[in-house]
């Protein structure tokens, strides 16, 4: 077993309203300056520039896990994680037919960016990314599961884009285990605030839109960096943990 810090909430110059600065090779920089080992790419709907930064990453002591930060029809964010590429090219597709294909307003929203491994431009994003897909957070659920990935409703207890603030609660038959805060509360604060989240298994958010905003709070004892150990440490199954470092 080994100690891996992890930052599962990372976005890249795809992703609205993320720094310019956040290409592959400077992500993967600045994680390994930080002593983390393990990232998830998380972009707001949208996945074309994962294979760029596990690309980037390749040869380093860095994991990088393939994701999504997906928006439902509630408005509700959630983190959708898998262990494959296939999976998320899969996942991918579910997103593809249900988000509304409006355009980008780059003066307004800023610019959506697919990059390749060294950060050059290949193309832009046309469709506005920050809109609501038309599934809901159940549908949501299910595809995730069926594909054998992870979902974590993120930054719960947030007004903006927080599970708590949109629907009043975590749905008791929504089947989730673990939840995302967001950075700038305890999970002891949060359990105080939302009692019901004592029933939870709790990360930390990072929700990196810039290079200087790592937090990477999530520490994990794991047998290896990948996504199959991390769900046994959400579940303390075997061995594995997962614990949030105090800032």
């Amino acid at each position: 077993m080994n100690t891996y810090r992890a930052e599962l909430h990372v976005h890249t110059v795809l992703s609205p309203c993320a720094g310019i600065e956040m290409i592959p090779p400077l992500i993967v920089d600045k994680a390994l300056e930080l002593g983390i080992q393990i990232i998830a790419i998380t972009d707001h709907n949208v996945s074309a520039n994962v294979e760029a930064v596990m690309q980037a990453a390749e040869g380093t002591d860095l994991t990088v896990i393939p994701g999504m930060e997906l928006q439902t029809n509630e408005e509700i964010h959630s983190l959708c994680l898998f262990e494959t590429l296939d999976q998320l090219e899969e996942f991918q597709h579910n997103v593809d037919q249900t988000l509304p294909d409006f355009p980008n307003n780059i003066e307004f929203f800023g610019e959506q960016f697919v990059v390749d491994k060294e950060g050059e431009f290949i193309s832009r994003e046309e469709r506005l990314l920050i809109n609501s897909t038309s599934l809901s957070v159940y549908d949501a659920f299910r595809i995730v599961k069926d594909l054998d990935g992870l979902f974590i409703p993120a930054h719960v207890n947030r007004e903006a884009f927080g599970m708590i603030s949109h629907l009043g609660t975590v749905p008791p038959d929504l089947p989730v285990t673990t939840l995302e805060i967001s950075r700038h509360i305890s999970p002891q604060k949060a359990i105080e605030r939302f009692p019901y989240l004592k029933n939870y298994h709790l990360i930390q958010s990072g929700d990196v839109h810039f290079i200087d905003d790592f937090l990477a709070s999530n520490q994990f004892l794991l047998a290896a960096p990948n996504l199959k150990e991390i769900k046994l440490a959400l579940a303390g199954s075997n061995g594995r943990l997962h614990q949030i470092m105090a800032a």
